[in-house]
């Protein structure tokens, strides 16, 4: 026996949760609003029938006190014309008649009761199902949010940061590549004429500044010869002369 208990507590735990994990929560609320509704509309319509019922007995009873009131004029008249018999079978007619006035009255104080409930239940089931409407937009816009949180962590959770890393480094990888790529077009592409005369103003370039080099080293070797003529003038020009000594006899 326990057993079996065990059994059936698992089968409805697994159902539960079944259940429980193929609960939508917006199609829950929209469905819970809905049948409070639908509530609503039925007890309107309570209301509606009890309101009529009211009406119609307040009809009654109105026509009942009127025919008592008729009925005892009778009863006057036939006794004011000596006719007892016809009096008193008037006066039993009344008599009927003020049974179910009575009766009718007694009638709709209870309906009035039972109007004035419904109308209170009605009025209290609006309220909730405004309530319900303004927290129901809530918690769909609640659990969209978690729904979206939810599936942004997975998709976040499915992507490892070294993953990232590796796949931008390849991207730039590649995009070195490509652009190394495309320098090697370019340059292949270029006019090759174009290059022959680029180096030949190079080296016309270079020839004349060798010529002009050659010039100025001249000039320098001319300026320094002739500055050393000039010095070598001034020197001797500052010299005095020497004078001769006398011959003597024994020379």
């Amino acid at each position: 026996m326990e057993l079996i208990k065990r059994i059936l507590r698992v089968i409805r735990a697994n159902l539960n949760s079944l259940i429980g994990g193929a609960e939508d929560p917006e199609k829950i609320l929209e469905q819970t609003v809905l049948e409070m509704q639908e509530n609503l509309v039925q007890l309107r319509s309570g209301v509606a029938q009890a309101i009529a019922t009211q009406k119609r007995t307040q009809r009654q009873a109105a026509a009942a006190n009127s025919q008592t009131e008729e009925w005892y004029r009778r009863a006057q008249l036939a006794l004011q014309q000596g006719n007892e018999p016809l009096a008193r079978e008037a006066l039993t007619k009344r008599q009927a008649y003020k049974e179910t006035s009575t009766a009718l009255f007694s009638q709709i104080e209870q309906q009035n009761d039972i109007v004035a409930r419904l109308k209170k239940d009605m009025r209290s089931l609006e309220l909730k199902i405004s309530e319900a409407k303004t927290k129901k937009d809530m918690y769909i816009a609640r659990a969209r949010s978690a729904e979206a949180s939810s599936r942004l962590q997975e998709m976040l959770g499915g992507v490892s940061a070294t993953s990232s890393l590796s796949a931008f480094e390849r991207m730039e990888e590649k995009v070195l590549q490509i652009e190394a790529h495309s320098e090697a077009i370019a340059q292949l592409g270029s006019d090759d004429l174009e290059t022959q005369f680029t180096s030949l103003e190079s080296t016309n370039n270079v020839d004349a500044e060798l010529a002009a080099m050659k010039v100025q080293v001249l000039n320098q070797a001319e300026n320094t010869q002739h500055n050393n003529l000039l010095t070598e003038e001034k020197q001797n020009t500052a010299q005095p002369p020497q004078q001769q000594l006398p011959k003597t006899q024994d020379s």
